[in-house]
């Protein structure tokens, strides 16, 4: 069908709108890559906008250079790869037992875990039980932390009630259990769904930051963003007192936080596109079936 000529102006107003809306969420990203292997005499002139100037590794050796950094990303993988983990099997089986009409007390159990998204006992009731628990400075205590997102597990919910009945009761006449139906049957269908929320725990945990900060006080178990908020307060005073002996024509606080954002965001950006494929139809499962 041929488009009138207001469709047309229309569809030229709307790719402009997206373009510059692209361009203010890529160009922070962009600015943060350039400026990280600048010279920090060019990016304190404010010559770095489009391209690298005077190029240089030195905020990144600098950041690898520092004690605990390495340690601080091993402990973020641990975090995100067995948090993860942890968060995909209880969302998993909390979705599965209650998409199940034959569960007993479902609709109470739903209006229980329901009221948990708009209500929760804060944060110092929180700290307490995990304190009691012999949770706090400890690395379990960290995979439990918000393990368990409410609306993940009812996105999971809905998601399973829109597989057909039929296919479960054929399993059962094959002699299958519930975890054989759930293992054989639902999780291969419902993948795409499964491969969206895995992304969205992952990103969470990668940049899980504020209970880190508030349960750990052991420096061989804080993940890097705790180390990154550290770094941004800390590594300015470091150059304005002069304790380092660092070229700061070639590094500065500034390069050195650009450095260590790029690390902390690179295996987020790696991982993305093998699984945005299935966020077209993993997300719009909500749409389909409330």
């Amino acid at each position: 069908m041929k488009m009138s000529n207001s469709e047309k102006t229309a569809n030229i107003v709307i790719y402009l709108i997206m373009f510059v809306m692209v361009l203010v969420v890529l160009y922070p990203m962009w600015y943060i890559l350039i400026a990280s292997f600048s010279g920090a005499a060019e990016v304190s002139a404010g010559n770095v906008i489009l391209k690298v100037h005077d190029f240089n590794m030195g905020a990144y050796k600098r950041v690898f250079a520092m004690n605990g950094i390495a340690k601080a990303y091993f402990n973020t993988i641990f975090y995100t790869v067995f948090g993860t983990l942890l968060s995909i099997s209880l969302t998993i089986l909390g979705g599965y037992a209650l998409s199940k009409s034959r569960l007993y007390g479902r609709r109470g159990l739903l209006l229980f875990i329901t009221f948990t998204m708009w209500f929760n006992a804060g944060m110092m009731p929180t700290y307490l039980t995990y304190q009691t628990l012999n949770l706090v400075n400890t690395r379990m205590g960290i995979l439990l932390c918000g393990a368990v997102s409410t609306f993940y597990v009812i996105i999971m919910r809905t998601c399973f009630e829109a597989i057909p009945d039929s296919m479960e009761e054929s399993a059962k006449l094959d002699g299958a259990n519930d975890f054989q139906i759930l293992c054989s049957v639902y999780l291969p269908l419902a993948k795409p769904t499964i491969m969206t929320l895995v992304l969205y725990y992952m990103v969470s945990r990668w940049n899980g930051y504020f209970w880190s900060m508030i349960l750990l006080k052991d420096d061989n178990l804080i993940p890097l963003q705790v180390v990154l908020k550290k770094l941004i307060v800390t590594m300015s005073g470091l150059y304005d007192n002069g304790s380092t002996n660092a070229d700061t024509t070639q590094t500065s606080a500034e390069t050195v936080v650009y450095a260590t954002i790029v690390i902390a965001a690179a295996p987020m950006l790696l991982v993305y596109p093998f699984i945005q494929r299935f966020f077209a139809k993993g997300i719009m499962v909500g749409a389909v079936k409330g």
